[in-house]
């Protein structure tokens, strides 16, 4: 059994093996560690700061860990995502149909997507903003902007892929 995936959240790790079932070591104050029991088969893994996120094979999100603004508890009904993605204490997902869901802390409106955004293809969760790659290369951000964090830089096009740190993010052309 080997890892096909990894994650870091703020003081834990966890890892997804290939027969689908996530391992977590380091902190584990609130349990952000050790996956519940009734975790399935996991496609897809994410770590915030103290919870933690597994993407299961039917699409469904399950979480553990810290939950004190909601953020390892998914909406009810959240159904065909395809990639999840964890802040310091909100969490994303990404949903076949090219919108994304959040939930958990909104102090910024980090877990609340703009208005109208469509045509999704990858999510990124920063400490407290959130970043989202269109199918046309261009990145939009929502949340705290103190750095300018959610702000692309002027003329960003043809961006393949995105990462959100705490206070900066990354898009790769």
């Amino acid at each position: 059994r080997s890892l096909v995936a990894i994650a870091a959240g703020g003081s834990h790790s966890l890892g997804l093996r290939n027969d689908g079932m996530v391992i977590g070591w380091g902190d584990n104050s609130y349990g952000q560690s050790t996956p519940p029991g009734q975790l399935g088969n996991a496609i897809a893994i994410a770590a915030g700061a103290s919870h933690s996120l597994a993407l299961q094979s039917d699409g469904t999100v399950v979480g553990w860990g810290r939950n004190d603004y909601g953020q390892r508890t998914p909406p009810v009904g959240l159904s065909n995502v395809l990639a999840i993605a964890a802040g310091s204490s909100h969490s994303l997902a990404l949903r076949s149909d090219g919108t994304v869901v959040g939930w958990g802390n909104n102090v910024y409106g980090q877990r609340t997507p703009p208005v109208g955004l469509s045509n999704v293809v990858a999510i990124a969760a920063g400490d407290s903003h959130s970043l989202a790659l269109r199918s046309d290369g261009t990145v939009v951000g929502w949340g705290n902007n103190v750095y300018g964090q959610r702000t692309p830089p002027q003329g960003l096009s043809n961006a393949v892929a995105i990462a959100a740190g705490s206070y900066h993010s990354l898009a790769l052309r």
